[in-house]
């Protein structure tokens, strides 16, 4: 088996567990399918719809539960339609036979999830969503629900991605703090860390117009996730700007997407992951976790000035964001290795660089 440095995985890493047949994809990879610190999965050739969410259990496995729950199959082979506010589970192309030692965490890509797209993975015998436990040898399948715009989906579209992890290397606060004395991971001047680095909304606007962000409309067309630039932002999208009070008041049930105060840093050695802010604070969430890979933001890679884009979705009843205010945290972990190609340098990074941006998909 391959030995591995304790720590998250690197591209190179990823490429001989491959060979080593702990990742066993049913076709090659696809040349940009590997990140600096994670790996995309592709949808396989089935998916099903099904009455409602699930977990299988300690004692079964996926395909019991499909058995159970699934309407009907679909070919993903000559491309399906899935539908706002339908559960659909895929089978994915990516199988894993991890060693005793390796466990994995999944994510919605950035793209996914600046489209409304709730995207979860599961295993068999699973009890927690994207949590793929050391030495989990099987199939894996994600979990599918449009939440906003219908989506065109086939064999092989990407929605989900896979980080790799040896041992305990989450970085203590006061490691964290030691870091951005270093590397400045933040742009705050005093940086808020407990449990992670704060990171706060902007409401105070971007670019002449002072735009804030966006509000997803209702009722729209469908956006095809394998094409970027297919969509006009004005058919999909509601502009939202500043004004005097700097705030901005969430509808329940409504999707925004907007951006971090603070430019967001990950420097090669890392890589980070956007966790939600504490529920009790407010009734609002940032709607995703994500991934942020090594050279997010650096300015070696030609990140300087990156913001974190943010979906945010209000709960059950209207809630006042203000300028400032804190809607998640990232936590740091170390990667076993540095990568050798970095986030905007060459890796098919689509938002090094971004202030707020939308996802690929729209022009």
């Amino acid at each position: 088996m391959v030995a591995l440095k304790d720590g998250i995985q690197s591209a190179d890493a990823i490429m001989r567990l491959a060979e080593a047949g702990a990742i066993r994809p049913e076709t090659p990879f696809a040349s940009d399918q590997v990140q600096p610190a994670s790996l995309d999965l592709r949808l396989g050739q089935r998916a099903y719809r099904v009455r409602a969410s699930f977990l299988p259990g300690r004692n079964h496995t996926v395909q019991d539960r499909l058995d159970q729950l699934s309407f009907h199959e679909i070919d993903l082979s000559r491309g399906a339609i899935l539908e706002t506010g339908s559960v659909y589970i895929a089978e994915l192309q990516e199988e894993l036979a991890l060693p005793g030692d390796l466990s994995a965490a999944a994510n919605p890509k950035s793209s996914t999830g600046r489209i409304d797209v709730f995207t979860r993975v599961i295993t068999d015998q699973s009890q927690e969503f994207d949590t793929i436990g050391a030495g989990y040898h099987g199939r894996l399948y994600a979990e599918i629900s449009p939440r906003t715009f219908p989506v065109l989906v086939r064999t092989g579209t990407r929605l989900s991605q896979l980080r790799l992890r040896k041992g305990e290397v989450r970085l203590s606060d006061a490691e964290l703090l030691a870091l951005h004395q270093r590397e400045r991971v933040v742009t705050s001047a005093e940086p808020s860390i407990q449990d992670g680095v704060a990171v706060s909304v902007d409401l105070a606007g971007f670019g002449q117009d002072n735009l804030i962000g966006y509000r997803a409309k209702r009722h729209t067309g469908l956006v095809d996730v394998d094409k970027p630039g297919s969509c006009r932002i004005a058919d999909f999208w509601e502009p939202l700007y500043a004004d005097a009070s700097r705030t901005l008041i969430l509808d329940p049930g409504q999707f925004y997407i907007l951006a971090s105060k603070e430019a967001v840093h990950v420097p090669p050695d890392y890589a980070a992951e956007m966790v939600p802010f504490d529920p009790l604070v407010g009734e609002f969430r940032v709607h995703y976790a994500g991934f942020f890979d090594p050279g997010f933001g650096h300015a070696e890679a030609g990140g300087e000035g990156a913001r974190a884009v943010l979906e945010v979705r209000s709960r059950d009843v209207p809630f006042i964001l203000e300028d400032g205010q804190i809607v998640g945290r990232l936590v740091y972990e170390r990667m076993a290795e540095r990568p050798k190609v970095l986030y905007g340098a060459g890796a098919g990074s689509n938002y090094q660089a971004q202030g707020l941006k939308l996802s690929k998909h729209f022009r």
